[in-house]
């Protein structure tokens, strides 16, 4: 008997630990993107209330490598927050998770920093939200 209810729980132990990390997943929804060139240090990406409210931002790159310096999140209600990201993100990859701080908040705009230095291509950045 000591057995089976030993059996049960290490069953449902197994379970909880295949699906735990499932349930937990984010959601991302893209919010916009940008092509950046030689001819600007900064871009910005529009992006509105009409697209909900967000805890996390992510940016993934395509199309060439993009030197990052920081990224300024203007608010819809009028606030803006700069996160320093000073990371270099090549084709098909993305920066960490970035936080953005306080209660979930709408997103106006996205104002994107890098160095112009070495684009010798117009990479596409796409920004990603999480709630």
């Amino acid at each position: 008997m000591l057995k089976k209810q030993f059996a049960w729980v290490l069953g449902a132990l197994l379970i909880l630990a295949v699906v735990a990390p499932i349930a937990h997943a984010k959601h991302w929804v893209m919010l916009g993107t940008a092509h950046v060139d030689k001819s600007e240090d900064h871009k910005t990406i529009h992006v509105g209330s009409e697209a909900g409210q967000f805890h996390n931002i992510q940016l993934r790159v395509s199309g060439g490598a993009v030197d990052f310096q920081r990224v300024v999140v203007h608010f819809g209600d009028g606030t803006q927050e700069e996160l320093a990201v000073a990371e270099r993100v090549r084709s098909g990859g993305k920066t960490r998770e970035l936080d953005l701080p306080g209660e979930r908040r709408t997103i106006d705009s996205v104002e994107l920093r890098y160095s112009k230095e070495n684009l010798d291509t117009r990479p596409e950045v796409s920004l990603y939200g999480a709630r």
